[in-house]
């Protein structure tokens, strides 16, 4: 593992690894099949990135997200990487150039799309450009229990045989079920080795509220964090675009994204989110997978996502910088029935439909949680949280629960008895006896159940539906214009065999206990950064690349806070390594220091980005003294700067030694030997 922890350096800027990644690149790097489950924001690239880059052999990549290949490729060509992308978005002239890489054998990772497996010539493709390794991203797209199923992927595990080469997996979601098919589709049933790094993004902070005014209560969340990136989820097409402008009448810089729009609308709603500070952008769920923006600051869903593992997922686009986030779901009645609704008019077996009930189920459960919504939430994936996450509402904010054991019963029954033909809205007025012009007509006013509701009022009446659907006790029927009707689950509770805990109304929780994003920098700081991003933003613009591929916020916040005033100390920033060094460091310690930095020799810049430039400036500093000999009357004598560099990376011990570094000779070890082993010997 040594021998690339200085290619991590070099070319991503990081001195060493995040949590769990050394072990699948060990994996990796060895040859091995490899299976990792890792979180959103946990490196999943850089497992498979930094082995290929070691390799003189082909990786490629299979990826269903066109915009996540088009971004990682022109990170890594920004860091000197051989990248590139075989998809349906090429220009002419992006394919050539990876044709002629695939020619000059220096092609170091190969991005496609899994429906070009299905396209002739493809194979022979990949035998001429020598694959040496297979890396599938968002591997649970392989599994028909995955919530986000690609046949095409099902082309990969027979090209893995055909080539015979390494193949390794890696996604964010995927229960038990998922991972077992993974292993069989993709790895041809032989165990590979399976690292699960766990679900858990301690620095997301989790939250739902239950619908009450909700372009009111987005609009609020959105003004309150106006200046960051946030991606609103929404459920249709005019949502997105109805949202948008109600933002941008609000103050706050908002887009729309949606399938619907033109190609090239598209496109430049992507590029303008990855560029612009502070842009939100809502959207349908076709945004935001493909999307490899690390300093998105929250994710708020206006409607309730379809599953529990689309949620996870969608707000795993919060916080991939590892910096604090917040994610808020908003839903109500309407979106239960939707999402109920969708799945009894698909075209899925019973035994499909019966799974994503029960997904589903998960989903409104941890919406309904009591208690702490991070135990929730990795508990479906496996994961035991021993304590309270103390990052969610329910951890800040404890709601209160009642025994509704006889609440429960008398919704049921009233189900019952009106013969699970209505609504919710017509039960309660049975249950208030309220006698309702619908009421009297179907004679409900004569049901046993009608008017022994009184003890709550019409909205905790609806409170109380709501979690019995979230709970599943009672589900809409869709062939009955989503009357409620009672499922099996029920049955213990109405007849008394099973009590009931649900929570009192929540529209009354308040927003206020929810901690707000902790600033990224102190308030004396923020000009600086703001010139920071400034610049980053120009630069971007130039090269048209996303922001981040110049350098992610978390590196501009450490600029702020070091504030570096030379080279050698800025290539010692997370996130620079010698590529970025050497394009950008000059450009940036200006904004820094306010004043232009000169020239800098290509060798002292590679030094300073590897952590010994200060060390070749105090060699430079002593052969000056004695360019003129110890007394000043010899002959003159200098070392290049390449010199020097390379008797800093080497650091010989002796005079031998030291003659033997290209650029020195015996009359200039003579001259400097003695002075250069000392200072060699103090670093």
């Amino acid at each position: 593992m040594s021998d690339l922890r200085p290619l991590l350096a070099s070319v991503f800027g990081f001195s060493d690894f995040r949590p769990g990644q050394a072990e699948i690149v060990e994996a990796v790097a060895g040859g091995e099949d490899v299976l990792a489950i890792m979180p959103t924001g946990g490196g999943k690239s850089l497992c498979y990135q930094l082995p290929a880059i070691s390799r003189n052999a082909v990786t490629l990549v299979v990826s269903p997200l066109i915009a996540l290949m088009r971004d990682q490729v022109r990170a890594l060509r920004a860091a000197g990487v051989s990248a590139g992308h075989l998809t349906s978005a090429n220009t002419e002239e992006e394919t050539e150039e990876v044709f002629d890489a695939i020619d000059r054998g220096d092609l170091r990772l190969l991005y496609i799309a899994p429906e070009r497996l299905a396209a002739g010539g493809t194979e022979r493709l990949l035998r001429r450009a020598g694959v040496g390794m297979i890396a599938v991203d968002e591997a649970h797209c392989v599994s028909q229990w995955g919530h986000d199923f690609r046949p095409d992927y099902l082309r990969i595990g027979a090209l893995r045989e055909t080539l015979g080469c390494q193949i390794t997996a890696f996604t964010a979601t995927a229960d038990a079920e998922t991972r077992a098919e993974i292993v069989e589709r993709l790895f041809g049933g032989r165990e590979p080795r399976t690292f699960l790094q766990g679900f858990d993004r301690p620095n997301l902070t989790l939250a739902f509220q239950p619908k009450n005014q909700p372009r009111r209560q987005l609009l609020d969340y959105a003004v309150a964090r106006k200046g960051r990136s946030g991606i609103i989820y929404a459920a249709s097409r005019n949502k997105t675009e109805v949202l948008a402008q109600a933002l941008r009448e609000a103050g706050v810089p908002a887009i729309s994204y949606h399938a619907g729009m033109e190609p090239d609308d598209r496109r430049e709603a992507e590029a303008r989110f990855q560029t612009e500070d502070g842009l939100v952008v809502v959207a349908t769920i076709a945004f935001g997978m493909g999307v490899d923006k690390p300093d998105i600051r929250y994710v708020l869903h206006a409607d309730l996502p379809k599953s529990i593992e689309s949620y996870y997922q969608e707000i795993g686009r919060a916080g991939r910088d590892g910096d604090p986030a917040e994610t808020l779901t908003l839903y109500g009645p309407d979106d239960i029935r939707l999402r109920r609704a969708q799945i009894e008019e698909g075209l899925a077996s019973p035994e499909r439909k019966q799974a994503d009930h029960a997904r589903l189920n998960t989903l409104l459960a941890l919406a309904e949680a009591p208690v702490c919504r991070r135990q929730t939430l990795l508990a479906y994936f496996g994961e035991v949280l021993a304590e309270p996450c103390g990052n969610c509402d329910l951890c800040l904010e404890k709601p209160e629960t009642f025994d509704a054991t006889e609440a429960a019963r008398k919704a049921l029954s009233t189900v019952f008895r009106a013969e699970e033909w209505f609504g919710a809205g017509h039960l309660i007025d049975i249950l208030l006896g309220e006698e309702t012009e619908k009421v009297t007509a179907r004679g409900h006013e004569r049901l046993s159940t009608f008017g022994i509701g009184r003890e709550f009022s019409r909205k905790q009446w609806q409170t109380i539906f709501r979690q019995l659907m979230a709970l599943d006790l009672v589900r809409p029927d869709p062939a009955r214009h989503n009357a409620l009707r009672l499922t099996e689950a029920a049955r213990p509770v109405l007849k008394g065999e099973q009590s009931l805990t649900l929570r009192k109304d929540s529209l009354t929780r308040r927003d206020a206990k929810r901690p707000k994003v902790e600033a990224m920098v102190s308030e004396a700081d923020e000009p600086l950064l703001w010139a920071l991003k400034s610049k980053r933003r120009e630069l971007a613009e130039a090269a048209k690349v996303p922001a981040y591929v110049i350098f992610p916020d978390r590196t501009l916040v450490a600029m702020v806070e070091a504030k570096p005033q030379t080279l050698d100390a800025f290539g010692r920033l997370p996130g620079v390594g010698t590529k970025k060094l050497e394009k950008f460091g000059r450009i940036f310690l200006e904004v820094l220091t306010g004043a232009p930095e000169p020239e800098v020799h290509p060798a002292k810049m590679r030094a300073a980005a590897r952590g010994y430039g200060d060390l070749v400036d105090r060699l430079h500093a002593a052969q000056l003294d004695l360019a003129y000999g110890p007394d000043g009357t010899a002959k003159p004598l200098s070392c290049s700067t390449a010199t020097l560099a390379r008797i800093a990376a080497v650091r010989p011990g002796s005079e031998d030694e030291l003659t033997r570094v290209q650029g020195m000779d015996p009359a200039r070890t003579e001259r400097f030997g003695n002075v250069f082993l000392r200072i060699l010997s103090e670093a």
